[in-house]
């Protein structure tokens, strides 16, 4: 058996004295584990890095076996990424949520969705909407995805600024804000038909993770006895500190 593929790298573990065993979400063939010979050492290490893309040849006798990878980088990012707390925070918690997807089921949209998140990564603000808009298609992918397209109580397609925390769907501002304070805010920057551009606050950031993040729990994280990932939580402290900076820096 043998085939290649492009992939990014969400982990890596030691594996005997110099190998490792790597884990990549790969455009075509899903998430997907090989053991890399001296994947462990001095030259591989940096190659084998969360969040680089790299081409990969897999082989094995028989296709259920584990099988080594043959890799080479294609775009090196982790040297950029991981170098602000965020990066850090953020990379780990991508890989996280990616392993939720079954081992060796091709999921060719997540994977475009996740190299897009990491090619525009540097800003915390455009790296939080990048996680949110990820976890929102995850939610997607796992058959749990929210209908944000029109009102579930009106049919309206206007003025969508509330979810149901119960049904997944929005509520427009007339049909909601009665009941606001039960319901979850449906930020701008994902609302159908928005424009993504740079139109959020970090008000919006905080409110688009509270919305996934309460879904993530309890459709996906739950049911297998999980909870969020500390990283996703560290990304969230560090986007309330910069929050709190701009306030002491403009007051």
């Amino acid at each position: 058996m043998e085939w290649t593929d492009e992939g990014i790298v969400l982990g890596v573990r030691r594996h005997g004295e110099s190998s490792a065993i790597v884990e990549l979400l790969t455009r075509e063939h899903g998430r997907h584990l090989g053991l890399v010979r001296g994947g462990a050492g001095s030259r591989m290490r940096p190659l084998l890095q969360p969040g680089n893309s790299v081409s990969a040849v897999w082989r094995a006798r028989l296709d259920e076996h584990l099988g080594t990878y043959a890799i080479e980088g294609l775009r090196l990012r982790a040297a950029t990424l991981l170098t602000s707390s965020h990066g850090v925070y953020g990379v780990t918690h991508l890989a996280a949520v990616a392993r939720l997807l079954p081992e060796r089921d091709p999921h060719e949209d997540i994977f475009a969705l996740l190299e897009y998140a990491l090619d525009d990564f540097d800003d915390i603000g455009a790296a939080a909407a990048h996680l949110i808009r990820f976890e929102l298609a995850m939610l997607a992918e796992l058959g749990f995805g929210l209908d944000l397209e029109n009102c579930a109580a009106t049919g309206e397609t206007t003025e969508l600024i509330y979810v149901s925390p119960k049904s997944g769907g929005a509520v427009s501002r007339g049909a909601g804000d009665a009941w606001r304070d039960r319901l979850l805010r449906l930020p701008a920057f994902l609302r159908q038909g928005e424009d993504y551009g740079e139109g959020w606050s970090d008000a919006d950031l905080l409110d688009g993770f509270q919305l996934t993040g309460h879904f993530l729990l309890r459709h996906v994280l739950e049911p297998r006895g999980q909870g969020h990932s500390d990283a996703r939580a560290g990304f969230i402290n560090a986007l309330i500190r910069r929050q709190a900076k701009a306030v002491i820096t403009s007051s």
